[in-house]
């Protein structure tokens, strides 16, 4: 079983939602802060524009501190007393016209700090109520407030804020708050790696104790340790009370497997030699009857036979492992081949290379793949036989020419009791021949594969690895 990809891990995941959820929150209240900021300054510019108006107001209806009178139409006197006892704020600025004109601002610098057109003051100079408007200057975007005074030759007071600096000190705020709320992120998915990390720890132990399985043998000597009392821990003891079931089950069928094998020997035997020793008293008409019987003897013997070898795969014994010469065993295996059936056979290649194998086993399973080759061909076929070191692994196979199998065959032609229902047809076995090698090769920790079809034929494929298998030891 492949082990999962680093982002398809349940780990990465939760990360990954964690992430996205923190990062649309830290988002999302940034500019809820940017928002709640703007509101704020623009509440507190109105409240400082009004406040000004108002005092400006008094000082309209009070007296002249230099005349002790009223001061009347005297607007130039209401502005300077104003503009001498009044400093604007940082970004405010007061503007006084008079006549339609320009008469005195603070700062006095009007021009340079806050440039203003003939056109923008025509337009406060014609304002008749109180006016609060927005305009848009060279140096940014400027909020104001104008209240006209119509006593005599007539004037207009006006307190103007500009929002560009307190735009800049904002967006720095607001700046300075994601980065360290982005710091903070950072430092809180470092911990939350290593909690997560933690949580899923008997998962991974879960998971490393499923795969350390690799036959019913260690069902039981294979626990996953709990603790604790959450879910976690819930599912590693259920998970454990499975591994007891399997155990159970795996026990019983290969016992009795086992027992069937051994009881059914027996009476093959018994009723075998009955029949050798009844053939010379054999009438001529029962002859054909006692060969049908004999021959389904000789197949329910094979039968029993495979299952004995299916039963012992779970054994740790089952492998007999040393040192095999490749080349020399593929070798080998191809004399035996050309002496079961008149085929076109061929040697295609062979490896030179050495690997830590049980030599019979192997030798079985590659006999299992050529005999079913001979009953899939005829005599004017071609079977191939060859072994090839590829990418660490050596690969033994065998390909004929005869009949093609069907996808769909290829899909389970490696189980138990399986059956060609297409293109193949069938042979006289009991549909083990292949199971059987199916368990000898992933026994040695290889696989096994199928390719077919009708323009190339049919090749199996034996695929082993060069290392001792970790559940074998050298013999």
């Amino acid at each position: 079983m492949a082990k999962p990809r680093f982002f398809g891990s349940a780990k990465a995941q939760i990360l990954a939602w964690l992430i996205c959820l923190v990062f649309l929150a830290i988002a999302g209240s940034t500019l809820a802060a940017r928002q709640i900021l703007l509101l704020q300054l623009a509440n507190r510019i109105d409240r400082s524009l009004n406040q000004e108006v108002a005092e400006f107001k008094r000082l309209l209806a009070g007296r002249d501190p230099q005349t002790g009178q009223p001061f009347g139409d005297n607007l130039a006197a209401v502005f300077d007393v104003f503009l001498t006892r009044n400093i604007p704020d940082e970004d405010e600025y007061f503007i006084t016209l008079l006549k339609g004109k320009l008469y005195a601002s603070s700062p006095d610098n009007l021009s340079t700090s806050l440039p203003l057109s003939d056109k923008t003051l025509a337009q406060f100079a014609s304002v008749v109520s109180s006016k609060k408007g927005r305009l848009t200057t060279t140096t940014g975007t400027l909020i104001y407030l104008a209240y006209p005074i119509r006593k005599g030759a007539g004037g207009v007071f006006v307190v103007a804020y500009s929002l560009t600096k307190r735009h800049q000190d904002l967006d720095r705020v607001v700046l300075i708050m994601t980065a360290v709320m982005g710091c903070a992120f950072a430092w809180a998915l470092g911990m939350a790696w290593i909690a997560t990390g933690k949580v899923l720890a008997p998962l991974e132990v879960l998971t490393q104790t499923a795969r350390s399985i690799k036959s019913a043998d260690q069902a039981l000597e294979r626990w996953v340790p709990v603790q604790g009392s959450d879910e976690i821990a819930a599912l590693a003891q259920t998970f454990n009370e499975m591994l007891y079931r399997l155990k159970t089950s795996f026990t019983s069928q290969r016992d009795f497997i086992n027992d069937a094998s051994h009881e059914l020997q027996t009476p093959i035997t018994v009723i075998q030699g009955h029949l050798e020793l009844l053939s010379p008293n054999i009438t001529p008409e029962h002859q054909e009857t006692a060969w049908l019987i004999q021959d389904e003897l000789q197949r329910m013997s094979r039968l029993v036979r495979d299952l004995l070898l299916l039963a012992q795969s779970e054994r740790p014994d089952f492998l007999n492992l040393e040192m095999v010469r490749v080349e020399e065993l593929t070798r080998t295996i191809y004399a035996k081949a050309i002496a079961i059936a008149p085929r076109h056979w061929s040697l295609a290649q062979v490896a030179g290379v050495r690997i830590v194998a049980d030599r019979d086993r192997i030798t079985q399973a590659m006999m299992n793949l050529i005999k079913n080759a001979v009953e899939h061909t005829q005599e004017s076929d071609r079977i191939e036989i060859g072994s090839l070191l590829a990418d660490d692994q050596v690969e033994f196979w065998v390909r004929n020419t005869g009949t093609s199998i069907s996808p769909v065959d290829q899909l389970r032609i490696f189980q138990r009791f399986a059956r060609g229902s297409g293109s193949r047809p069938r042979s006289d076995g009991a549909g083990l021949g292949l199971s059987i090698v199916q368990v000898i090769v992933e026994a040695h920790g290889g696989h096994a594969t199928v390719k077919s079809d009708p323009q190339n034929g049919t090749k199996f494929t034996l695929i082993l690895p060069l290392e001792v298998p970790q559940d074998q030891s050298l013999s």
